[in-house]
């Protein structure tokens, strides 16, 4: 793929993120909130029957009405000639904390303009959704996130489903199609995107998002790395 050519793997952040909604319950939503909400969900329903309380799970999708509780992200190294993919998460119930920590890291290892995210579908959600959330938790956006001015092909970030679309703008293929067309094992052996909610705010169980994420993360790279014309590294190869 001649966009991939010149690409060196090294220079590549890959990065997904998990969201909730900003409360656990509809009800839970100060006066002020349930009137914002309300008339959010009058312009997403589509039945009768939906209501601001039934749809309110689907806050964590708005960076206005949600909140970051993962971030998982990996780099590729080579040793002899073999490829290995490191990963690291930042995650936790304080989304300040972990986005000021997200961000920290950015500033110090990934600066001088020449590194680049890797994202599916980030750029339309993941990375926007980042950039909105520091804004409102008042941290200053790293270099990889401030793209303010800049148009819309001169963002570098590369992304797996943009990549195969391969110029059909009607396609969208999900992680798991794309990763099970291309022989790559499926990262939702556990859980799905619909299930984060309920896993995070009825289980409790911070960490078994945080493991899939990674998995999306891992399989991500995957993904790069096959449209790039490479063998994907294995299980065996993944640090963390």
């Amino acid at each position: 793929m001649r966009i991939l050519e010149s690409v060196d793997l090294k220079t590549v952040l890959v990065m997904d993120i998990e969201t909730v909604s900003g409360l656990k319950q509809y009800k839970d939503l100060p006066e002020k909130w349930k009137l914002l909400w309300d008339k959010k969900a009058g312009n997403i329903k589509t039945t009768d029957e939906e209501t601001p309380e039934t749809l309110y799970p689907r806050a964590a999708i708005y960076s206005e009405f949600g909140k970051v509780i993962s971030i998982c992200c990996g780099i590729f190294t080579k040793k002899e000639g073999e490829w290995f993919f490191k990963l690291k998460d930042f995650s936790g119930h304080d989304e300040a904390a972990l986005l000021t920590e997200f961000a920290d890291m950015l500033n110090k290892h990934f600066t001088g303009g020449m590194y680049r995210f890797c994202t599916h579908n980030g750029r339309e959600f993941d990375i926007p959704y980042l950039c909105r959330r520091m804004v409102i938790n008042g941290i200053k956006l790293p270099e990889m996130l401030d793209m303010s001015g800049l148009k819309p092909w001169e963002v570098q970030h590369l992304d797996t489903m943009e990549l195969w679309k391969f110029g059909d703008f009607k396609a969208y293929t999900s992680l798991n199609v794309l990763a099970a067309v291309l022989d790559i094992p499926s990262p939702k052996d556990d859980i799905d995107g619909s299930m984060v909610g309920k896993v995070y705010w009825e289980d409790n169980d911070l960490q078994r998002i945080v493991t899939y994420c990674k998995k999306d993360v891992a399989t991500t790279a995957r993904v790069l790395m096959k449209l790039k014309g490479l063998q994907p590294f294995a299980d065996s190869n993944i640090i963390e």
